[in-house]
């Protein structure tokens, strides 16, 4: 099991380095941004009609009894009061920080869980998002991750609503943040249902979806299984369209992919040497930086890859970018521009021919 560090980026509070293509522009950390708490609005009042009383309590000093109550209710026989529960819960983590840990500490992690495995999709969604919201405290991490929450969170990920979905990819970000849980959140079954998400999900599925994934492929073995489960069509079709506002974090995602020869054979198989040149070109001084990049760990390794890169008119805007981009961006440019000038022998250029 190899843990590898992608290219330089300052995400989560967390530095990734890669000495042979760091990118130290410190605009990359605003390309992904942690999971926020529960975002899918709030519940009609008409049906809980408790609901402000709830809410009123949880600002109390000691709030101790009304989580230990709500925990009960989570184990209650009765559907609509673990609904009422969970709902409550997941509510009452979802602004107030202080909340989460005593909310934890009072036992709610484990029935929690229990419920994110339910047959009722609004249960189950319910718990999902308690969970991810109980998640944002640090504190809570290892004690979910050990309380078995992962595969029932990869089985919402495959089976529950499209917030269930959403909320799931989130947390299971939250718990990826241990390198050991890398390991099993992309055994479990994990990556094929985020690559899913990131190629049907809305707009902040995919977001959800790229954001997790860009955690869980610092692993080499969760590099591969992206790739066999088919992650580069996404990830180009998305880059490809700069109206998507996915174009960032799909290129960093992909920076992380190339790493491994798999990940480069995908990107070329789908077509995406076109669209980095395009970048290269047209894009922001980031998507320039990174494209650039990405290209540059593409050609190392590869004679015939030089090749296609060349004959797709890399070279004028590289030109551009080592006269005009930030410094590493200058210094990216120039060192693949310096690869593509290189005398190609006869095999590779043939080798680049069939293959175009």
């Amino acid at each position: 099991m190899e843990v590898e560090s992608p290219a330089a980026y300052t995400y989560m509070g967390r530095t990734f380095s890669d000495h042979h293509h760091s990118i130290k522009d410190v605009s990359s950390s605003s390309a992904f941004s942690d999971c926020d708490s529960d975002r899918s609005g709030e519940f009609p009042t008409a049906s809980y009609p408790s609901r402000q009383l709830w809410l009123s309590c949880a600002a109390v000093d000691n709030p101790d009894d009304l989580f230990r109550q709500l925990v009960s209710d989570l184990e209650s026989a009765s559907p609509d009061e673990q609904k009422r529960a969970a709902m409550e819960i997941r509510l009452l983590s979802k602004n107030r920080p202080e909340n989460r840990l005593k909310i934890a500490r009072a036992g709610a992690i484990q029935p929690l869980i229990s419920l994110t495995s339910s047959a009722d999709h609004q249960l189950q969604e319910y718990g999902v998002t308690a969970i991810l919201n109980l998640s944002l405290c640090d504190e809570n991490k290892e004690l979910i991750a050990s309380s078995g929450a992962i595969k029932p969170l990869v089985r919402a990920l495959k089976t529950g609503t499209p917030t269930a979905k959403e909320n799931a990819a989130c947390a299971l970000l939250r718990l990826s943040q241990f390198e050991d849980q890398k390991v099993v959140i992309g055994r479990s079954g994990a990556i094929p249902l985020l690559v899913d998400l990131l190629e049907c999900g809305g707009f902040r599925g995919k977001k959800d979806a790229s954001t997790a994934l860009f955690s869980l492929c610092s692993l080499k073995e969760n590099k591969i299984r992206a790739v066999e489960a088919g992650i580069m069509k996404p990830l180009v079709e998305l880059m490809a369209d700069l109206a998507s506002n996915m174009v960032d974090k799909s290129a960093y995602v992909l920076s992380l992919l190339v790493g491994v020869a798999e990940g480069r054979a995908a990107l070329v198989e789908e077509g995406g040497i076109p669209v980095l040149v395009e970048l290269v070109e047209v894009g922001t001084q980031r998507q320039k930086e990174i494209a650039a990049s990405i290209l540059l760990q593409v050609c190392e390794e590869s004679a015939a890859h030089r090749t296609l890169v060349a004959r797709e008119g890399a070279i004028p805007p590289l030109v551009a970018l080592s006269q005009s981009g930030t410094s590493k961006a200058k210094e990216k440019a120039q060192t693949l521009i310096e690869l593509l000038r290189k005398p190609r022998s006869g095999k590779a250029a043939a080798a680049a021919s069939s293959s175009s």
